[in-house]
């Protein structure tokens, strides 16, 4: 309410909240910079449109500005920083988790994925399509989120295994170690509903019939198809957590 009413105030008096707030963060961080220019951790946009009086999208905005210009920068889950960075090893996989976004990982999922199902429904062995079936019926049995992720993860590394290509695998190895992440896994949980449970357990069951069918072009497109509403879902949560929708 203090937000809106402060939003209503400048609006009314003809200011534009977006550039005041721009100039007080401005101002801000250059207090920050004499006092040693050390990384340091800036409050929560909730926190920082109570403290200038300005509404929430208008301080959003200006730190967008900044973070363009280079004087602040984001890490998934941790906050909004001024000041250098961390010294990071890009090689690593714990530096890429602070690196990168939900956006990201299911662009790297959507072009990894359907490409391992693809050669998975030309080189997946019998058993490797039973322990696929038999994932399917547990997914759909779980109870909890725990038992879920679990089952999930073993069903696309099963998927991913069956490929029979290391180096692609490789790759996808990465990308699930950093999906392990706490802040991606309780994203990716509160993105199930119940209904969109329902349907991640029928597009299983379509990316399995379509590898037992050594179908490559549909087991392809019916992994695109659920990596696709899993974007859809999370990035949608995603924004819905950080107020942009909803």
């Amino acid at each position: 309410m203090a937000e809106a009413d402060a939003e209503t105030a400048h609006a009314s008096n003809g200011g534009d909240n977006s550039s005041r707030a721009l100039a007080a963060l401005r101002a801000r961080l250059q207090r920050i910079d004499r006092n040693g220019g050390k990384a340091l951790r800036l409050p929560p946009e909730r926190d920082l449109a109570v403290e200038l009086g300005i509404g929430r999208r208008a301080v959003r905005r200006a730190l967008e500005v900044l973070e363009t210009e280079g004087l602040i920068w984001r890490q998934q889950g941790k906050g909004t920083f001024t000041g250098p960075r961390p010294s990071e090893n890009p090689g690593t996989v714990s530096a890429l988790v602070d690196r990168t976004n939900p956006q990201e990982v299911l662009e790297a999922r959507m072009q990894l994925e359907p490409a391992l199902a693809g050669l998975a429904a030309m080189r997946a062995v019998q058993q490797d399509v039973r322990n696929m079936r038999d994932l399917c019926e547990r997914i759909a049995r779980a109870r909890d989120d725990d038992a879920r992720e679990l089952w999930d993860e073993a069903l696309h590394r099963t998927i991913g295994r069956a490929a029979g290509n290391a180096l692609l695998f490789g790759l996808y190895e990465i990308i699930e170690e950093v999906r392990r992440d706490e802040v991606w896994r309780g994203l990716r949980e509160r993105a199930r509903s119940r209904a969109m449970v329902a349907t991640y357990v029928e597009q299983h069951a379509a990316i399995v019939d379509a590898i037992a069918r050594r179908d490559p072009g549909a087991a392809e497109q019916a992994m695109r198809s659920h990596i696709a509403t899993l974007r859809r879902s999370i990035l949608t949560q995603d924004d819905q957590e950080a107020g942009l929708v909803g």
